[in-house]
């Protein structure tokens, strides 16, 4: 078994270890294990015990010869000296996977992790989708080197901003896409977010915790919801400022942004892509001026 290295994923670029495997976006088990800060032994073993949520569209064993193609991949790789004493060949784990691994290692870096893991996984699916045409025309070492380049995450985020999606749906079990479009959300407030909710949890909190620096956050809800009076404290020691008021005259749930841009969702926001939901931009200012007005007075 290799020894893990450390690697703090807000320092890395997460891009460069997504690889493309049977068709399908997946991530070794050693590159995740260092980045939920465990051994991969004890990220396999958790697997096993919880054999029945991790089915083959979550993860699967690499074969020889795509083990041996990998690893061609990444020779000149500085990570690449972790796969070199493995007594058997690694797992990778899909999207799915990684989402359930974060609910069974049940630890707030493997959360906040794989929040930063769907949105990579996110924004390097819609990066091959725009630009399939010119990836086509590239060979297999061209389009590894474009993988790795540390430039390509600027490519994600400059494709991102162009298009403004006002509206989307969300199926059960779209846990990534869901949640990049949250966070992508939250990052375009400036100053202000406010979030109507009646269920908000910790997860919720994982959520905003994304917010730009400075950028003050007021829930309301009906507190059906699982937040603790600690749990708001210790969001606000790391992410000032938030504060929680009871307000029981809503039912749906918006979120505001500046106080200028309206968003209605048709779930609470933690349970993002774990059932069919939707989010439609308001574009009535009139309506988006009586909600403020609503949850002020």
């Amino acid at each position: 078994m290799p020894n893990n290295t450390l690697m703090p994923a807000s320092e890395i670029d997460l891009a460069s270890l997504i690889h493309i495997i049977r068709g399908t976006q997946v991530m070794l088990d050693s590159d995740l294990a260092a980045l939920y800060q465990v051994e991969t032994k004890r990220l396999n073993e958790a697997v096993k015990r919880n054999k029945e949520r991790f089915p083959k569209q979550f993860m699967f064993q690499l074969s020889d010869d795509e083990y041996t193609h990998l690893r061609s991949q990444i020779a000149t790789s500085s990570v690449a000296s972790q796969y070199g004493g493995r007594r058997y060949n690694p797992f990778v784990f899909t999207e799915q996977g990684i989402a359930m691994l974060s609910a069974v290692l049940r630890s707030k870096i493997a959360i906040d992790v794989s929040i930063r893991i769907m949105d990579a996984f996110v924004k390097m699916r819609r990066f091959l989708i725009n630009n399939q045409a010119f990836l086509s025309r590239l060979d297999q070492v061209e389009l590894k080197q474009l993988e790795t380049d540390r430039k390509l995450e600027q490519v994600f985020h400059h494709i991102a901003s162009q298009t403004e999606v006002k509206q989307n749906i969300f199926f059960q079990g779209q846990i990534y896409d869901a949640f990049s479009f949250l966070i992508d959300l939250i990052q375009k407030a400036k100053k202000s977010i406010y979030l109507i909710d009646n269920y908000v949890d910790t997860h919720t909190l994982n959520i905003l915790s994304k917010k730009n620096k400075d950028v003050e956050v007021t829930i309301f809800t009906a507190g059906k919801g699982r937040l603790s009076k600690q749990d708001i404290h210790t969001f606000n020691l790391q992410y000032p400022v938030l504060s929680v008021n009871k307000n029981t005259s809503f039912h749906d749930r918006f979120v505001i942004l500046d106080e200028k841009e309206a968003y209605h969702i048709g779930a609470s926001i933690k349970d993002a892509g774990k059932k069919c939901f939707g989010i439609t931009k308001m574009e009535d200012k009139s309506l988006i001026e009586s909600l403020i007005k609503q949850i002020n007075g």
